[in-house]
């Protein structure tokens, strides 16, 4: 005997001829059945429950039996039958003390809901970089860690530079000879040279003077009288001429001096010493190269070598994100994707931190789309400034976007109270039963939840425009269960 939805049942034994007499429930094996009979009422049930008792009062003598004669399956089988009259008999009287549950109702409405579209999508960071080396070398120093913030041109690792160093210092020591070897072209002649140059001048001016004159002696001389040879003569127009010259040299040296090095030969200085300072660059440029350094502010979230490793050329070091801001990427259907344009504001909502909205901008529509789902990817952007924890949207959580696109549509509203939450699905109580209160019952009916409006939400389900339905009370209801009305019905409403 068992108890199913308040009534009781009983199990009979019935030949295989008598089966046109079997009940709903039936089982068995061979040519017996046992038949379960519904009990009319508790006390047609207290009877078989007293006759239960008494058959377990009769010894039986059967081989195979305990040492009393009792069949120890038929004892326990007796036993629990017994247990769950019992059990159903106390249910019954707790609900008839109970009687019919109180609630309040409120009528399910037809109305025109005007929201926006929700779309689920991911944040992604703004970027995302894998910073590789620039050259080739073994790693000195990791100075970053999965996780941490960075700033843009912070180092992130550092590899070997002492040869390079070197170098530097040696070329460092040509471009300034090159640096004075100009600034000396620049500067001209000292005064002291100048003097010189010009001491010399004036000796030799002097001594082309006297050379002239000993020239006009010798010629007035060889003229008169013949006292001077031709030889004479000859030395001292040789003498003449050679002082000449000398003193036209030591002249155009004096205008040297004055004048300074040639424009020519200072720009071949400064070319070499340009020259110099380039190759300084270039040693000081492959230096920098050996310092691994973040390409934008960010947070570091991968790191891919230690110290003392060899890297080569191309190398990864870490993997940095920018989570300031972030966007939000979601995939719009084909037939909605023309009302969706960069600049448009839209509404994200991350359940995982809180469901206060945030405020973003659609930044952009990529026009492709995927050719299964016909979804074209939209990119939404929004700020995320860092706290004390980092940055509150991290990337990969799941978002909810719903742009500013008002959609009008019929639909069937219900107040939120009359939301049952917590099962497989979301369940609304009916009213069922006719004008008098003694006579109404409750059913769940299970939905589907759309879009919110005020204090009303969008159900989808079998409901009905004018159906009554439980908003207070409906917590502890059981389908079937009496219920009774405490107070006037309420109409779906929107604050």
């Amino acid at each position: 005997m068992f108890c199913r939805q308040g009534a009781f049942y009983t199990s009979e034994r019935v030949t295989t001829d008598s089966r046109q007499m079997v009940a709903p429930w039936t089982g068995g094996r061979g040519g017996d059945v046992f038949v379960l009979l519904p009990v009319v009422d508790a006390q047609s049930a207290r009877r078989r429950v007293q006759k239960q008792r008494e058959s377990l009062a009769r010894p039986r003598q059967r081989h195979g039996h305990g040492p009393l004669g009792f069949s120890i399956r038929a004892v326990a089988a007796r036993f629990a039958a017994v247990a769950v009259v019992w059990g159903c008999l106390a249910a019954t009287a707790g609900n008839a003390q109970q009687g019919p549950a109180l609630v309040s109702v409120a009528t399910v409405v037809q109305g025109e809901v005007s929201g926006g579209i929700r779309f689920v999508g991911t944040v992604e960071p703004l970027r995302r970089s894998v910073v590789g080396s620039a050259v080739d070398g073994r790693v000195i120093e990791m100075l970053v860690d999965e996780g941490d913030p960075v700033e843009l041109d912070q180092p992130l690792a550092r590899l070997r530079t002492a040869t390079l160093e070197i170098q530097l210092a040696a070329a460092k020591a040509e471009l300034e000879l090159r640096k004075h070897e100009l600034a000396e072209l620049e500067n001209g002649s000292r005064p002291e040279e100048i003097a010189q140059a010009e001491a010399r001048q004036k000796g030799a001016q002097a001594a082309q003077e006297n050379a002239r004159l000993n020239l006009q002696r010798a010629e007035t001389l060889f003229s008169q009288n013949r006292s001077v040879s031709q030889k004479e003569l000859d030395l001292a127009r040789t003498e003449a001429v050679e002082t000449e010259q000398a003193y036209l040299a030591a002249s155009a040296e004096y205008e040297l001096v004055v004048a300074g090095p040639r424009v020519e030969r200072i720009e071949q200085a400064r070319a070499r010493m340009n020259q110099q300072r380039e190759l300084v660059a270039e040693i000081e440029d492959r230096i920098e190269k050996h310092t691994v350094r973040a390409p934008f502010a960010g947070s570091v979230i991968a790191t891919s070598t230690e110290v003392g490793a060899w890297i080569s050329q191309g190398d990864a070091v870490a993997e940095v994100i920018e989570l300031d801001p972030v966007e939000v990427r979601v995939s719009v259907p084909e037939t909605q994707i023309a009302k969706v344009v960069p600049g448009l504001t839209a509404l994200v909502i991350v359940p995982a931190l809180s469901s206060e909205p945030r405020t973003g901008q659609v930044a952009r529509v990529i026009p492709q789309a995927d050719i299964r789902s016909r979804t074209f990817p939209v990119l939404v952007r929004l700020p995320n400034p860092a706290g004390a924890n980092g940055p509150e949207l991290k990337a990969g959580m799941l978002a909810d976007v719903v742009p500013e696109l008002r959609v009008a549509s019929e639909a069937l509203l219900v107040p939120k109270d009359a939301l049952v939450l917590g099962g497989p699905a979301p369940v609304v109580f009916v009213v069922d039963g006719g004008a008098s209160s003694q006579q109404l019952t409750a059913r769940p009916v299970p939905v589907q939840i759309g879009r919110a409006e005020g204090g009303s939400v969008e159900v989808r389900g079998q409901l009905l425009p004018g159906q009554r339905i439980v908003i207070e009370g409906n917590e502890r209801l059981r389908p079937g269960q009496p219920i009774r009305i405490t107070g006037p019905s309420s109409t779906a409403g929107r604050p």
